[in-house]
Parts: C-alpha cells; sequence; structure tokens
C-alpha cells in the first residue's frame, strides 16, 4: 500500500486488483493463521479509495460495501476492523452519513469487545464527522477532536491527515478557522515528514479555503493554495481531488470577476467524468458550471 500513501494512484490500483487475483488463487490457504489480516480484503479495502481518487466513483462505492460484506463474512477481527475503517472514507467523500454512522457504531462495539486501541479512536472521529454531516457541527468537531486525542496516545499516526482534514472541514462549519488551518498545518507537516501523500491535493485545497473564509486580506494566498492543489491532483492523476480542487477555484475566481477563466478550468475537468453525478461533488461541479453560463451542464 506504500505507492498508495505516497501519491501513486495509477500504480497503487494496479497492485490493489493484483493483489486481489493472487489472493483468491490460494486455494484452500487461510493466510489469517498468520497475519493479522486477510490481505484480499484489505487490498480490495483500499482499491475503493484508488477507484475513487481515480474518478471510477460508482464504482468505488459499490467496492466499499463489497468488501465489508466479505470482511464480515470472514469474521476475523482484525481483518473487519481493519475494513470497517478504511471501507468508510469512501461514504465519507461522497458524504452518505448512514454508511459512515454504520460503520462507526459496529466499529465501537468491536472494539469495546476486543480491545482495538487505535481502531476505537478512528471510531469516535467517525461519530463526530456523521454528527457534522446532520448538521449538529459543534458536537461534531468535539467527538472528532476526542477520537485526535485518543489517537495520538497510540503507536499509530497513519491516516492521521484524513482526519485531521475532516476536524478542519468541521471547523469551517463552525467558524473556527484558526483551528482548522492548525489542524491542516499538522496535516501538512505529517504528510512532508512520514510521506503519507495520498490526500495531499485536498490538505491544501481545505487550507485555501479556509483562508478564503478567514479574510479578504488573505485571497492570494488562498489562490496559490488552490493551484498548489490542482497540481498535486493532477500530477498524481487523482480525478476526484482534482474536481474539488478545479469546484473551489473557479468559485474563487468567478467571485473575483474571471467568469471565463473559471469556466475554462472547470468545464473540461467535470466533463472529463462518466459516472458518479448523483454524489454531492459533481452535483456541485454542474451546479457552478450552470452559475458560469454553462447550461448544457
Amino acid at each position: 500500500m506504500s505507492l498508495l500513501f505516497l501519491g501513486d494512484t495509477v500504480t497503487a490500483h494496479t497492485y490493489c486488483e493484483r493483489g486481489i487475483q493472487l489472493s483468491t488463487s490460494i486455494i484452500g490457504q487461510k493466510l489469517t493463521t498468520f497475519l493479522p489480516y486477510d490481505p484480499g480484503i484489505v487490498c480490495s479495502g483500499f482499491s475503493t479509495w484508488t477507484l475513487w481518487l481515480s474518478g471510477s466513483v460508482e464504482q468505488a462505492l459499490a467496492r466499499s460495501a463489497e468488501t465489508l460484506t466479505l470482511a464480515r463474512e470472514l469474521a476475523h477481527p482484525g481483518t473487519l476492523v481493519t475494513m470497517l475503517t478504511v471501507t468508510a472514507f469512501v461514504p465519507w467523500w461522497c458524504r452518505q452519513a448512514s454508511a459512515i454512522d454504520e460503520r462507526a457504531q459496529e466499529l465501537a462495539k468491536l472494539c469495546d469487545a476486543q480491545r482495538f486501541p487505535v481502531f476505537a479512536a478512528h471510531g469516535m472521529i467517525y461519530q463526530g464527522l456523521v454528527l457534522c454531516l446532520h448538521g449538529q457541527a459543534e458536537a461534531g468537531v468535539a467527538k472528532i477532536r476526542q477520537g485526535l486525542a485518543v489517537q495520538q496516545t497510540t503507536s499509530s499516526r497513519l491516516v492521521r491527515p484524513f482526519f485531521l482534514a475532516m476536524l478542519a472541514e468541521g471547523c469551517a462549519m463552525i467558524g473556527a478557522i484558526d483551528e482548522g488551518l492548525q489542524a491542516l498545518e499538522e496535516a501538512l507537516h505529517h504528510v512532508n515528514s512520514r510521506e503519507e501523500r495520498v490526500y495531499e491535493a485536498e490538505l491544501y485545497r481545505l487550507r485555501g479555503e479556509l483562508l478564503a473564509l478567514q479574510s479578504p486580506a488573505l485571497l492570494a494566498q488562498a489562490e496559490q493554495a488552490l493551484l498548489q492543489a490542482l497540481a498535486i491532483a493532477r500530477r498524481q492523476q487523482a480525478k476526484s481531488l482534482e474536481l474539488r480542487a478545479a469546484v473551489s477555484l473557479s468559485r474563487l475566481w468567478w467571485h473575483q470577476g474571471k467568469r471565463a477563466e473559471a469556466r475554462g478550468l472547470l468545464a473540461p475537468t467535470y466533463g472529463w467524468f462518466t459516472e458518479g453525478f448523483d454524489t454531492p461533488d459533481l452535483q456541485e461541479a454542474k451546479a457552478l458550471l450552470g452559475a458560469l453560463g454553462e447550461g448544457q451542464a
């Protein structure tokens, strides 16, 4: 999975698919007798990330559900607790609160029974995320803070930038812009010190969004952060993150009176997609194109 975390989306997806194939070809061999989790199911779980990142949104959602079903059927605690965390990311990116809540509740019960402190922290963060998505941002941010604090007491820092991004999003909802920016600074420090770059583009996009909210005097810095997000997403061939960056930058340009530039950036990015049109990211892009005068979008 190191290629995925380094931001090599396309190659990582190839290896995930190969891992799934190799696992299913080992007839009768129970790898979980000497491994902490089933490698084939874990490859399937992380392939949901590569699918979503590469723009195959509906395929990512379908595989997320399928992978969790496989993990439940296997009934191996290490595999299931890992997949409850991993398969919650695509529903988060698609803002499916009920799917995240389902995983968070199951994760909490399993961690209580099996004593998985790292994953217990993840469950708290997901519970906070669900509260934020349901409009209870104050309570949600408090729960995310609690989960991050618990994670800090463990030896694991894996996926912490994702969770700090959740905190930043929640902080934006409640107007705690300074705290949100601090969370993103911690996340970017983690990215640079540990080379965990898979979510780097989104961290810069969120930084741009929060800077724009903080002060009109920071709009130039916000634009620079959004341009950096766009460049990183393109370099990593992360089409879903590219779309998000394009939406944020196009909106900024539109408010600055640069309607043609905004439309010129967003239209081809949105036009690349062939699925996932009922998800929030693509609906937001379509609505913005409409506002920019792209009636056929």
